[in-house]
């Protein structure tokens, strides 16, 4: 499984993009990343606060073959994604439901899937949004970000890559185990 990846400097969000790209293309698998989202998407229509050098990505993949439920790829997606930011930061990283992952009880990071169909096809869309370099201050949710973590830079492209070579290499095997 092989993502194209589409990079972009400004878009309204990056699931909504991967929606354009889904129904104007004939890719069947994408990463779309931006440098900043004018409108980003939280679970429950909430907004997502997208600051400039975090990171936000949105996967999309045709569901053909892929005889999964929702919440077993919610599971999935978690864990690629956690496997990852502990490359990252050695502290541990709880899964929160729906879909939220946090260290020291603050949230890094928000994930939100959406399954669209389009010519008969359906097409899962996971969109990520992870506190890179600044975080947002939510009444009643606590939140960080990598640097305040670790006192390091992260290199966002470093972070990209690890993040597209995990679901590539990874997102096959967990469905296959799943299914069996």
């Amino acid at each position: 499984m092989k993502f194209k990846k589409f990079n972009f400097k400004k878009v309204k969000s990056t699931n909504d993009t991967a929606i354009r790209i889904i129904k104007n293309t004939n890719f069947k698998f994408g990463m779309v990343i931006s440098d900043t989202q004018l409108s980003g998407k939280g679970q429950y229509g909430n907004k997502w606060i997208s600051y400039k050098g975090n990171l936000f990505v949105s996967f999309f993949l045709e569901l053909k073959n892929i005889n999964v439920s929702l919440s077993a790829l919610t599971k999935i997606n978690c864990l690629l994604v956690k496997k990852i930011l502990t490359k990252y930061c050695k502290k541990k990283i709880i899964f929160k439901k729906p879909n939220d992952l946090l260290i020291d009880k603050k949230k890094i990071c928000g994930i939100l899937q959406e399954i669209i169909s389009i010519s008969n096809n359906s097409f899962l869309i996971i969109g990520i949004g992870i506190n890179l370099i600044k975080n947002p201050k939510i009444k009643n949710y606590p939140t960080t970000n990598l640097y305040e973590l670790t006192e390091k830079r992260i290199n966002k492209k470093n972070f990209e890559n690890n993040l597209k070579e995990a679901f590539e290499k990874t997102y096959p095997k967990c469905i296959k185990l799943i299914k069996s």
